[in-house]
């Protein structure tokens, strides 16, 4: 009998390991399934992480596009400015040069049949003048404005009067005024039409104009200068502009 009791025993022990071996693979691929599906997760948490980046990453790559281009058309619309605000002083330059002279010599020579009040008195007429378009010069712009003014108002009626009024509106311009260069320059049209300055003062108010964007006011201004002053430099100039719109 004993022997059998030993032999029934291994047996109970043989099959308790044998359970014990499959329990011990139910919780190994119980453990390797949790494992599983916890780094599945975690990769889909940062596959949506990277996608969200990536996203992120063209937003901010298009919004730098959008900016660039904003500043790229701004600085084309400043050369653009720059550009013909130069070539506006380039082109006042050359007709100043050409018509100042005459114009102060005027104002000086008692026999040139203008009646004016500053003809009893042309040497102090003539200074004040150039004191004044000499600060133009040297970039004073509101100094200059403001002595064009005075000017104007001592010398109403004078023979320089026109090219004063012309000088103002030209000073307000150079400060970005262009409402008031409008009008100082629309004085020169009305009051002073025969003066060599009133088709100048026309192509400027096309000038301005052109700055406030107002495109059928400064082409009107143009052919203005053409209808009523075909042979004066400012004619021609008006000419090739129109040629450009």
């Amino acid at each position: 009998m004993r022997p059998v009791r030993i032999a029934l025993l291994l047996a109970a022990l043989g099959a308790a390991q044998a359970q014990a071996g499959v329990f011990d693979d139910e919780e190994a691929r119980r453990q390797i399934a949790d494992l599983k599906i916890k780094t599945e997760a975690r990769f889909d948490q940062q596959g949506r992480a990277q996608l969200d980046l990536a996203s992120q990453i063209q937003r901010q790559a298009e919004e730098i596009a959008r900016l660039r281009g904003q500043v790229e058309t701004l600085n084309y619309e400043l050369e653009t400015a720059k550009k013909r605000q130069q070539d506006f002083y380039l082109d006042l330059d050359t007709r100043l040069r050409k018509f100042e002279a005459g114009s102060v010599a005027a104002a000086v020579n008692p026999e040139n049949g203008q009646n004016s009040n500053a003809a009893a008195d042309p040497a102090k007429e003539g200074p004040e003048y150039e004191a004044a378009l000499n600060q133009f010069k040297a970039g004073k712009y509101k100094e200059a404005a403001a002595s064009f003014a005075a000017f104007l108002q001592k010398y109403p009626a004078g023979s320089l009067a026109p090219n004063a009024q012309y000088w103002l509106g030209n000073a307000w311009y150079a400060q970005r005024d262009c409402k008031r260069a409008i009008e100082a320059q629309g004085v020169v049209t009305s009051k002073y039409p025969d003066s060599n300055k009133a088709p100048e003062a026309w192509l400027a108010i096309a000038t301005c104009q052109q700055e406030l964007r107002n495109a059928k006011a400064a082409r009107e201004a143009l052919e203005t200068v053409i209808s009523r002053y075909p042979s004066a430099p400012a004619a021609e100039t008006a000419r090739e502009r129109l040629k450009k719109k």
